[in-house]
Protein backbone atom coordinates (compact mmCIF):
# COMPACT_ATOMS: atom_id res chain seq x y z
CA UNK A 1 0.00 0.00 0.00
CA UNK A 2 0.96 3.46 -0.74
CA UNK A 3 0.80 4.92 3.28
CA UNK A 4 2.52 2.05 4.00
CA UNK A 5 5.45 2.31 1.60
CA UNK A 6 5.52 6.11 2.24
CA UNK A 7 5.84 5.31 6.16
CA UNK A 8 9.00 2.94 5.39
CA UNK A 9 10.47 6.25 3.32
CA UNK A 10 9.99 7.94 6.25
CA UNK A 11 11.58 5.99 8.68
CA UNK A 12 14.68 5.50 6.26
CA UNK A 13 14.47 9.11 6.43
CA UNK A 14 14.59 9.74 9.76
CA UNK A 15 17.56 7.17 10.54
CA UNK A 16 19.64 10.32 9.16
CA UNK A 17 18.24 13.29 9.89
CA UNK A 18 19.52 16.17 11.25
CA UNK A 19 17.20 18.70 13.01
CA UNK A 20 17.18 21.92 11.15
CA UNK A 21 17.16 25.20 13.21
CA UNK A 22 14.98 26.92 10.35
CA UNK A 23 12.64 28.83 11.55
CA UNK A 24 8.83 29.03 10.31
CA UNK A 25 9.00 32.24 8.15
CA UNK A 26 10.35 30.81 4.80
CA UNK A 27 14.04 32.25 3.84
CA UNK A 28 13.16 33.58 0.41
CA UNK A 29 9.72 35.23 1.89
CA UNK A 30 7.72 33.23 -1.26
CA UNK A 31 4.55 31.67 -1.29
CA UNK A 32 3.27 29.31 -3.74
CA UNK A 33 0.31 28.22 -4.64
CA UNK A 34 0.34 25.29 -7.21
CA UNK A 35 -2.14 22.52 -8.41
CA UNK A 36 -1.92 18.78 -6.20
CA UNK A 37 -1.10 17.59 -9.82
CA UNK A 38 1.76 14.80 -8.89
CA UNK A 39 3.28 15.60 -12.28
CA UNK A 40 4.65 19.17 -10.69
CA UNK A 41 7.86 18.76 -8.50
CA UNK A 42 7.74 22.32 -7.25
CA UNK A 43 10.76 22.19 -5.30
CA UNK A 44 13.52 20.64 -8.05
CA UNK A 45 11.31 22.61 -10.72
CA UNK A 46 12.22 26.25 -8.39
CA UNK A 47 15.18 24.88 -6.82
CA UNK A 48 14.41 25.28 -3.51
CA UNK A 49 15.42 23.79 -0.75
CA UNK A 50 13.74 22.89 2.68
CA UNK A 51 12.54 26.22 4.54
CA UNK A 52 12.81 28.41 1.78
CA UNK A 53 9.22 28.80 0.84
CA UNK A 54 5.16 27.93 1.64
CA UNK A 55 3.96 25.81 -1.11
CA UNK A 56 0.16 25.41 -0.64
CA UNK A 57 -1.48 22.94 -3.32
CA UNK A 58 -5.18 22.06 -4.30
CA UNK A 59 -7.16 20.93 -7.38
CA UNK A 60 -6.61 23.22 -9.89
CA UNK A 61 -4.52 25.88 -7.63
CA UNK A 62 -7.65 28.20 -6.56
CA UNK A 63 -7.60 30.34 -4.32
CA UNK A 64 -10.32 29.00 -1.98
CA UNK A 65 -11.19 30.66 1.51
CA UNK A 66 -8.50 28.31 3.14
CA UNK A 67 -6.01 28.85 0.32
CA UNK A 68 -6.69 32.68 1.38
CA UNK A 69 -6.41 31.89 4.73
CA UNK A 70 -3.38 30.33 4.42
CA UNK A 71 -1.93 33.02 2.39
CA UNK A 72 -3.29 36.01 4.96
CA UNK A 73 -1.23 34.05 7.57
CA UNK A 74 2.10 33.51 5.27
CA UNK A 75 2.38 37.11 4.44
CA UNK A 76 1.32 38.92 7.94
CA UNK A 77 2.40 36.72 10.44
CA UNK A 78 5.85 35.26 8.85
CA UNK A 79 6.53 37.64 6.58
CA UNK A 80 6.16 36.52 3.54
CA UNK A 81 5.68 39.01 0.23
CA UNK A 82 6.49 37.32 -2.91
CA UNK A 83 3.48 34.58 -4.35
CA UNK A 84 3.66 32.86 -7.47
CA UNK A 85 0.52 31.01 -8.50
CA UNK A 86 0.94 28.03 -10.72
CA UNK A 87 -1.14 26.50 -13.21
CA UNK A 88 -0.48 23.43 -15.61
CA UNK A 89 -1.11 22.07 -18.81
CA UNK A 90 -3.65 19.31 -18.95
CA UNK A 91 -4.82 20.24 -15.69
CA UNK A 92 -7.76 17.60 -14.68
CA UNK A 93 -9.95 20.93 -13.30
CA UNK A 94 -9.87 22.15 -16.87
CA UNK A 95 -12.23 21.37 -18.75
CA UNK A 96 -14.07 19.68 -15.43
CA UNK A 97 -17.82 20.33 -15.02
CA UNK A 98 -18.91 20.79 -11.10
CA UNK A 99 -22.46 20.42 -11.52
CA UNK A 100 -21.87 17.16 -13.42
CA UNK A 101 -18.99 15.90 -10.47
CA UNK A 102 -21.47 16.84 -7.63
CA UNK A 103 -23.77 14.68 -9.88
CA UNK A 104 -21.89 11.73 -10.15
CA UNK A 105 -21.19 11.69 -6.37
CA UNK A 106 -24.46 12.09 -5.10
CA UNK A 107 -25.43 9.51 -7.52
CA UNK A 108 -22.06 7.36 -6.50
CA UNK A 109 -22.57 8.08 -2.87
CA UNK A 110 -25.76 9.77 -1.88
CA UNK A 111 -25.93 12.79 -0.78
CA UNK A 112 -23.61 14.77 1.82
CA UNK A 113 -24.61 17.38 4.42
CA UNK A 114 -20.81 18.67 4.15
CA UNK A 115 -20.28 18.31 0.88
CA UNK A 116 -18.07 21.29 -0.69
CA UNK A 117 -19.86 23.99 -2.30
CA UNK A 118 -17.82 23.90 -5.55
CA UNK A 119 -14.84 22.05 -7.05
CA UNK A 120 -13.67 25.34 -8.97
CA UNK A 121 -13.77 23.64 -12.38
CA UNK A 122 -12.69 25.89 -15.02
CA UNK A 123 -12.36 25.72 -18.93
CA UNK A 124 -9.90 28.43 -19.81
CA UNK A 125 -6.76 28.28 -18.42
CA UNK A 126 -5.36 32.04 -18.54
CA UNK A 127 -8.71 33.20 -17.50
CA UNK A 128 -8.38 31.18 -14.42
CA UNK A 129 -5.12 32.13 -13.78
CA UNK A 130 -6.26 36.17 -14.09
CA UNK A 131 -9.28 35.22 -11.46
CA UNK A 132 -7.13 33.80 -8.83
CA UNK A 133 -4.22 36.59 -9.41
CA UNK A 134 -7.12 39.10 -9.28
CA UNK A 135 -8.51 37.53 -6.25
CA UNK A 136 -5.43 38.12 -3.77
CA UNK A 137 -4.04 41.46 -5.76
CA UNK A 138 -7.79 43.12 -4.49
CA UNK A 139 -7.70 41.42 -0.83
CA UNK A 140 -7.73 44.27 1.63
CA UNK A 141 -5.78 41.98 4.32
CA UNK A 142 -2.56 41.06 1.92
CA UNK A 143 0.35 44.08 2.63
CA UNK A 144 0.17 46.88 -0.37
CA UNK A 145 4.01 45.98 -0.87
CA UNK A 146 3.19 42.08 -2.11
CA UNK A 147 4.33 41.03 -5.39
CA UNK A 148 1.71 38.29 -7.18
CA UNK A 149 2.35 36.79 -10.02
CA UNK A 150 1.20 33.88 -12.16
CA UNK A 151 2.11 31.31 -14.28
CA UNK A 152 1.72 28.63 -16.32
CA UNK A 153 3.69 25.06 -15.79
CA UNK A 154 3.86 22.86 -18.96
CA UNK A 155 3.49 19.31 -17.53
CA UNK A 156 5.71 18.06 -20.93
CA UNK A 157 8.44 20.01 -20.93
CA UNK A 158 8.85 21.71 -16.97
CA UNK A 159 9.22 25.21 -18.15
CA UNK A 160 7.37 28.04 -16.40
CA UNK A 161 5.08 30.30 -18.54
CA UNK A 162 4.67 33.79 -17.22
CA UNK A 163 1.01 34.76 -17.57
CA UNK A 164 -0.02 38.59 -18.00
CA UNK A 165 -2.66 38.97 -15.49
CA UNK A 166 -2.91 42.87 -15.96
Amino acid sequence: MAIDKALHENRVFSENFAYSELDAPPLRKLVIITCMDARIQVEKALGLNSGEAHILRNAGATVTDDMLRSVIVSTNALGTRQIMIINHTKCGMLGCNDQDLQKQLVEQYGPADDAPDAFHSFTDLTAHMKTQVGKLRNHPWLPADTVIRGFTYDVETGLLHEVDCT
